[in-house]
């Protein structure tokens, strides 16, 4: 008669004792890159039961959290023109800019409307034909695919209101720059599960061969997480950094070869601002000539505001890993998800509003 299965229970405590041993009484410091990964590290009491000399730091994962101030105020300038809808995620309508946000700007008179992608904001151009519908477009290789798709059946059809405030990133940049940051001194990276569904593994090898960080990608649940930082773990102490996968239910080697063909018909590189991370070589998405005159930013002649002064959030350390949470002076205080300072503290991937609405847990939820 087989042995019954390992439950989900004996399992976790397997995978906790075996990163428990191998980590010791060094410490390892590794990154998550992933939003969604930062908020299941939060939600299922995770972080409370890892080994004392572990430490996990967020990163740049959070799409609505590295657009820059200046690409904010942007949006909100462009939003109060009165010939103007603005389509947009629900997350970033409560973004601070530096006067004031969507919401507010809504709240005055402007046309803000909350879609779930780019495909709702489209339906809103052939509906609305007498006014410029502009899809304002974050988000990395996982949503950026839905974007391009869009934009091809726009051109298509030639609907002639529809426009993108293009704000779309690329991750492997960002693990460039942070890698090479002296200050940050990592270990390794957490690599997001949903942006490798689309570009597989290759585009991070660089990170073993020029850094020597260990790399494996993570998918979304508590044993996911625990599998790769077991796998991490295991990298540096034998002595052999590479790129693996713990997710490969989610993640082929060669990633999704439509979506990636879809991103390069419609997108070329571009050099991209990143909040916390300053302006990244080719870590943004432009549009290819057949699809610029959907760029709003040229078929309305938009100026770029420049840069506001800090009000004290430090959102952009906490995207570098260079801070905690925690300890931000405002995090708690003036800054709470009802009256937040930083878009950290808004999106439902960022660190803060994480570390606000679950930091306090230290039992999970997953019972290991």
């Amino acid at each position: 008669m087989r042995d019954a299965e390992p439950s989900l229970r004996e399992r976790g405590a397997l995978l906790r004792a075996a990163l428990e041993n191998l980590v010791g009484e060094t410490p390892l410091r590794f990154m998550e890159v992933c939003g969604t990964h930062t908020m299941a590290l939060h939600r299922t009491g995770l972080r409370a039961l890892l080994p004392r000399k572990l430490e996990l730091v967020s990163g740049p994962g959070c799409p609505v959290c590295v657009t820059p101030q200046e690409d904010l105020d942007q949006a909100i300038a462009l939003a109060s023109r009165p010939e103007v809808t603005l389509a947009t995620f629900g997350d970033l309508v409560r973004v601070p800019g530096s006067e004031g946000s969507l919401a507010q700007a809504r709240a005055g008179g402007a046309d803000v409307r909350v879609v779930t992608g780019a495909s709702e904001a489209l339906d809103l151009a052939r509906h609305l034909p007498q006014r410029r519908v502009v899809f304002l477009a974050v988000g990395f290789e996982t949503t950026a695919p839905g974007t391009a798709a869009v934009l091809e059946e726009a051109r298509g059809e030639d609907v002639p209101n529809f426009l993108v405030l293009n704000l779309h990133k690329t991750v492997p940049p960002a693990l460039e720059a942070l890698a090479a940051a002296p200050d940050i001194a990592l270990d390794g990276f957490l690599l997001p599960g949903h942006v490798c569904s689309v570009l597989g593994v290759e585009p991070f090898r660089f990170l073993p061969r020029t850094h020597g960080l260990a790399c494996c990608v993570a998918g979304f649940e508590a044993e996911d997480l625990l599998l790769a930082l077991v796998d991490l773990a295991r990298q540096v102490r034998g002595g052999h950094r590479e790129v693996t996968s713990a997710y490969p239910r989610g993640v082929r080697p060669g990633g999704n070869p439509r979506a990636r063909a879809l991103l390069e018909r419609v997108f070329r590189p571009c050099d991209a601002s990143w909040r916390g991370l300053g302006v990244l070589p080719r870590s943004g998405l432009a549009l290819r000539d057949p699809f610029r005159r959907f760029d709003a930013r040229e078929s309305l002649e938009l100026p770029l505001p420049a840069p506001a002064p800090p009000n004290g959030c430090r959102c952009g350390d906490v995207l570098a890993g260079r801070l905690a949470p925690r300890g931000c002076p405002l995090f708690g205080g003036t800054c709470t998800p009802r009256t937040p300072q930083g878009p950290c503290m808004v999106s439902s991937e960022g660190s803060c509003a994480a570390a606000y609405r679950y930091g306090g847990k230290e039992v999970t939820t997953w019972n290991v």
